[in-house]
């Protein structure tokens, strides 16, 4: 006789009080890497670990890169400056603040600690990062200022880690919160719960945001090596997201973590990237996941067992950085009131 179990899961979309959905778990949990299947006795027997390939789709590089990058020491020079001297176009900011936000383990954390590596010219590990496979290790809201080369001081930018999207019934993240973060109500340090929704009542709420307080840009996280693996239900959690928070007025990229993972040359030069077949269709699919076109989405490579910095990951990360840079500058054009002509008499 056949059982059926099934599991909650804690990604319940509102406004209001988190809703906890119930799902046969027969599917996948967002940003999880196991696929579980309801059995019979006769199928467990032979049940076998499901295992995701490292290099599938593997295939030969272009002899041209489709996208324009150098790579070289002086260019990582130039996007360092660039990155270090960005200020907001908005006076009464001086930072600006962009939310990671993806599945467990996506890399939102080794995307920060990475970019602070780059400018501490060494491999750090600022933000904490977690080994656990299928929840988050980051439970709170954790606000990173990136500083500048030599502790000149800190850079325009503020790197904003958040759980992961669909960590378990335990830890499960609703938009109201996720929107809530965004608008600037959440004070730093909040654990979120799924059972106590950010409100009036929440310590340190922040009643009245101002610009300083609010996320400037959204940069979307996507494991390149499990975009093929991920339950049916993300795409429209994603596009879900993508609607409520173009409504506030903020722009999204999109950040492809790695990507070393889908190809054998990549993974041994990472200036091998943008001449990748495997990463150029993986892109192409991370469009269609996320709903937005590829010219918002870069590919990052982010240091994990390296003990020492490479040029051509470091080009790679701070072009990401830049690009986040860019879509954020637009939010504060179109905070600044435009210029206008008085009337005539």
């Amino acid at each position: 006789m056949e059982t059926k179990t099934e599991e909650k899961t804690n990604f319940g979309f509102s406004f209001g009080r988190p809703t906890s959905t119930t799902t046969s778990i027969s599917s996948f949990t967002i940003g999880g890497s196991n696929l579980h299947k309801t059995t019979n006795a006769a199928e467990k027997k032979e049940k076998v670990p499901v295992e995701i390939p490292v290099f599938s789709g593997f295939q030969s590089n272009l002899d041209s890169q489709w996208r324009d990058i150098q790579w070289t020491a002086e260019r990582k020079e130039t996007l360092m400056k660039t990155v270090s001297s960005y200020r907001p176009s908005c006076k009464e900011v001086t930072q600006a603040r962009v939310l990671l936000l993806g599945p467990v383990h996506s890399g939102k954390s080794s995307f920060i600690s990475s970019v602070q590596s780059v400018f501490n010219g060494r491999v750090t590990n600022r933000a904490m990062v977690g080994s656990s496979i299928s929840t988050s290790f980051t439970k709170k809201l954790q606000s990173f200022s990136i500083r500048t080369q030599k502790g000149e001081g800190d850079t325009g930018l503020v790197l904003c880690d958040i759980m992961g999207l669909g960590d378990g019934e335990m830890t499960g993240l609703t938009l109201h919160d996720i929107l809530s973060v965004i608008k600037g109500h959440v004070p730093e340090g909040h654990k979120f719960s799924p059972d106590q929704p950010v409100g009036a009542g929440t310590a340190g709420y922040v009643k009245t945001p101002s610009l300083k307080d609010k996320i400037h840009c959204v940069a979307f996280m996507v494991d390149a090596s499990k975009i093929s693996f991920h339950h049916k239900g993300l795409g429209s959690t994603f596009r879900q997201l993508r609607e409520h928070i173009s409504d506030l007025g903020v722009h999204q990229v999109a950040l492809l973590t790695h990507v070393e993972q889908l190809c054998q040359g990549t993974a041994k030069d990472v200036s091998q990237v943008y001449k990748s077949l495997s990463i150029k269709e993986t892109m192409s699919k991370a469009a269609a996941l996320l709903g937005m076109s590829t010219s918002s989405i870069v590919p990052v490579k982010n240091y994990s067992s390296e003990l020492d910095l490479d040029v051509n990951t470091d080009v790679l990360l701070l072009s990401a950085v830049d690009h986040i840079l860019q879509y954020a500058n637009l939010f504060f054009q179109d905070c600044t009131p435009q210029y206008r002509m008085p009337l005539s008499l």
